[in-house]
């Protein structure tokens, strides 16, 4: 039996947005993955939560997110992902240094990538795009603007 006509646009609608989901779920994976190879870069340690005692463990920890535990002199730092790879990260003081060095370094780069530049042409004519007057979206000319 072919489809109607009148269902199909819905039908495509609800394939597009679990293909959109579906397109989310990966990205947000991929983030922590990409996080978790910064973990280990920095010299953190994998401990797979592959005992049932591990696996009950991990689940009362915060998920992606740092725990800090002091035992004596010794300070280590723990992050918790029991979605990705059903493990803990492991890290020293100094591991945990050198993250959120390189961490503070990556922002940097990309900050400086992302920094608006300063555009001086003299035969550049801006007069061609209308007139930049005061406020968002105010004064910019015909149309949309900028």
């Amino acid at each position: 039996m072919p489809i109607s006509t009148p269902r199909l646009p819905g039908m495509l609608a609800v394939l597009a947005l679990t293909s959109t989901l579906l397109a989310a779920c990966q990205t947000e994976q991929q983030a922590v993955t990409e996080h978790e190879d910064n973990l280990a870069a920095a010299g953190f340690i994998v401990r797979p939560a592959n005992t049932p005692q591990r696996i009950a463990m991990l689940k009362r920890l915060p998920p992606h997110r740092f725990v800090r535990r002091d035992h004596g002199d010794t300070v280590n730092y723990v992050y918790a992902d029991p979605l990705v790879c059903g493990c803990l990260y492991v890290g020293s003081q100094k591991a945990y240094d050198r993250y959120k060095r390189d961490r503070m370094q990556q922002r940097m780069a990309d900050e400086q990538q992302l920094a608006a530049e300063s555009y001086d042409d003299a035969s550049w004519n801006w007069n061609e795009w209308g007139t930049f007057g005061p406020g968002f979206g105010m004064g910019y000319g015909p149309g949309f603007g900028w």
